[in-house]
């Protein structure tokens, strides 16, 4: 499905942007993180950063002309598709604008500011950065690094902290020029969202009368610190990190080059020289990929010496360690607790023989463009089976239940950070290789924390496969929205009874969760029946 590009609110005063320049033409391609506009506002000019990839299909709005905040400029999808329901539709008012949030990719906002009390009056050359809405399940952020420091120089395209969402980081730009005045919360620790996190202002400023007007409108966090302002910055030094170090070695010649805030952002962290870099955005702009593979021996000799590293057990003494939780992984405690203790749940288990499967999979590895897996063929025949019991794709929506008539297989991963789902679109319409080819370029992304959001919500169906840690078989807690959740296990060498004989077969365990709601026992052990028999017949998949 296309996405709706609209003009983003850039700044707390603004009301419209002008469109300055248009960096793509309909009928270009799109990456998430291309510049797609320069946008004039009241204050600077800045990008407009989609965060999807896809084809242009439309402009809405003219070079030289303005759009009103929240206005459609631009539209991204496939070649071809049909957007006039897109193009004709209005403005969501600002209540719905909230919601549509996570859905309609826009350029990262500073939440608008909230009135002070009557008696403070916050001076206009005082610009206020509150912890903005990134995603529509947001409730608060965390600060996983701020990039400057009080008392450093921040332009309006810099990046003033890199925020930890539910969903994935982002960065923070301040959209004004000044001084770091004033910081709301200390790395590591999370705020609220409209929580104020920042202030920007002159050199110098005297923010201490403000301060209770800046807190009377955060919510309160146990989490928050208690943070002095800079009165006078010639007394603020900043930190002597490594980072800043970095900072100062590169910042000189990084300033004057065409880069992406992101790209700056990661040049400073990693201390790259952004001369050195080759951009492949527009006119030479340098963008975040191309600083991936940047200094990569490097970053993997960390990592190797990282994943070596073992706790060390004190002798005869007691101890522990507490680790932060992260965004993503309270979201997924959030939303399983919620399933786990909403959704009566029932189990459904049989017993697969692989050994038809894997000697398929041995031969159609050996002409197949890309690798098959045994998780792509579980997909694929998980895929066909809900099309043959369309019940099971389904949803619990309370006063009604949906029934899907779009198979999309979520296939669940674990990452540090927690758990995350990456989604196969319209799997029963794939073939074998264009399911390998889809799960293998999700699940990278997903890792490198490149994944859209577009790209793990929708899922009707959910797999969670742990055979491959050596699991003989499990069961999974159902994952919002579906109604089920397959747990896969291991397929282990097992003696069975065949024919009154005892025969060695590749046994795999399957665990069927079902929302009792909207799948009946019997439903689900139809749906699991014919799993099985496409599994124990592979061929079976392709008529």
């Amino acid at each position: 499905m296309a996405d709706v590009i609209r003009m983003p609110l850039l700044s707390d005063t603004m009301t419209e942007g002008k469109i300055a320049v248009w960096n793509k033409k309909v009928g270009d391609q799109v990456k998430s993180d291309d510049s797609l506009a320069d946008v004039e506002t009241d204050k600077a000019t800045m990008e407009v950063i989609p965060y999807v990839s896809g084809t242009l299909l439309y402009i809405g709005v003219e070079a030289g002309q303005a759009a009103k905040v929240n206005d459609i400029i631009a539209i991204i999808g496939k070649q071809g598709e049909d957007i006039s329901s897109l193009i004709n539709s209005s403005a969501p008012t600002a209540t719905e604008a909230k919601s549509e949030t996570a859905e309609t990719p826009v350029a990262q906002t500073v939440a608008p500011i909230a009135s002070a009390p009557a008696d403070i009056a916050i001076p206009k050359d005082l610009t206020v950065i509150r912890m903005p809405l990134l995603s529509d399940t947001m409730t608060e952020g965390k600060i996983v690094v701020w990039n400057k420091n009080i008392g450093d120089s921040v332009k309006a395209d810099e990046s003033l902290a890199d925020v930890e969402t539910d969903k994935a980081t982002m960065e923070v730009i301040g959209y004004a020029d000044g001084t770091l005045l004033y910081k709301g919360i200390e790395a590591g620790q999370a705020a609220k969202v409209n929580e104020v996190i920042a202030v920007i202002g002159k050199a110098g400023t005297d923010i201490t009368p403000y301060l209770a007007s800046f807190k009377s409108t955060a919510t309160t966090s146990s989490a928050a610190p208690s943070i002095n302002p800079v009165v006078d910055t010639k007394q603020a030094a900043p930190q002597s990190t490594p980072a800043n170090i970095e900072h100062q070695t590169s910042e000189h010649d990084n300033s004057r080059l065409k880069a992406s805030p992101l790209a700056k952002s990661i040049a400073k962290q990693k201390g790259i020289d952004l001369s050195q870099v080759h951009g492949s955005g527009d006119h030479g702009r340098i963008i975040k990929r191309d600083l991936d593979n940047v200094n990569a021996s490097t970053q993997k000799a960390q990592s190797a010496s990282v994943s070596t590293q073992v706790p060390s057990f004190n002798t005869g003494t007691e101890g522990y360690t507490d680790t932060p939780v992260t965004q993503m992984r309270k979201i997924i405690a959030q939303r399983l607790a919620e399933s786990k203790f909403s959704a009566p749940h029932f189990y459904l288990k049989t017993s697969v023989v692989m050994d038809e499967l894997l000697n398929a999979r041995k031969q159609i590895n050996t002409i197949s463009p890309v690798k098959i897996s045994i998780n792509d063929m579980i997909i694929k025949a998980a895929a066909l089976a809900l099309s043959k019991h369309p019940e099971v794709n389904s949803s619990w929506f309370g006063d009604f239940i949906r029934q899907n008539h779009h198979i999309h297989i979520g296939s669940a991963i674990a990452l540090p950070e927690g758990l995350i789902v990456p989604v196969i679109k319209f799997a029963n319409q794939k073939s074998l290789a264009q399911i390998a080819t889809d799960a293998n370029e999700l699940y990278d992304k997903a890792r490198n924390k490149k994944i859209q959001p577009a790209e793990f919500t929708g899922n009707t169906f959910t797999i969670s496969n742990l055979g491959m840690m050596d699991i003989d078989e499990f069961t999974a807690i159902i994952n919002p929205p579906d109604a089920c959740i397959l747990a896969v296990g291991k397929s282990t060498l097992t003696p069975v009874v065949e024919n009154n004989q005892i025969v060695i077969r590749n046994i795999l365990k399957l665990t069927l969760s079902c929302d009792h709601r909207v799948v009946d026992g019997a439903v689900g052990a139809s749906f699991l029946q014919t799993l099985k028999g496409f599994l124990e017949s592979p061929i079976s998949m392709l008529l």
